[in-house]
């Protein structure tokens, strides 16, 4: 896993747009202007929203992700070295999901 795969799952979905919003390397993106996926500038993983600090919580309980540093609780951080394809492609589109959703509906609709 890479920041190229995250680039590359990222780019696919509806309406995701990358910045650099912080400078110094950051692939952020976003979706309807609201984070879902940041890989930082060290590239070790990605961080991904979950639905609720519950599921957030449970997944770094299994040993399935990190606390993400500098994020709220909700979001985790998926090694590269530890998470396999499947895995990271799915937090990365539960995220982008659970973000889309809280979206105003207009927005939404935009996005296709």
């Amino acid at each position: 896993m890479s920041r190229d795969t995250v680039n590359r799952i990222c780019a696919a979905l509806p309406g995701a747009e990358n910045s650099d919003p912080w400078g110094g390397g950051h692939d952020a993106w976003k979706v309807g202007g609201k984070m879902f996926a940041v890989v930082g500038t060290s590239g070790t993983g990605v961080s991904v929203k979950c639905p609720d600090v519950g599921t957030a919580e449970m997944l770094v309980e299994v040993g399935a992700a990190e606390r993400a540093p500098y994020f709220h609780r909700s979001w985790v951080h998926l090694p590269f070295a530890t998470t396999d394809a499947g895995a990271l492609g799915h937090r990365i589109e539960s995220s982008y999901a659970t973000i889309r959703a809280g979206l105003p509906k207009k927005v939404r609709a935009a996005l296709g």
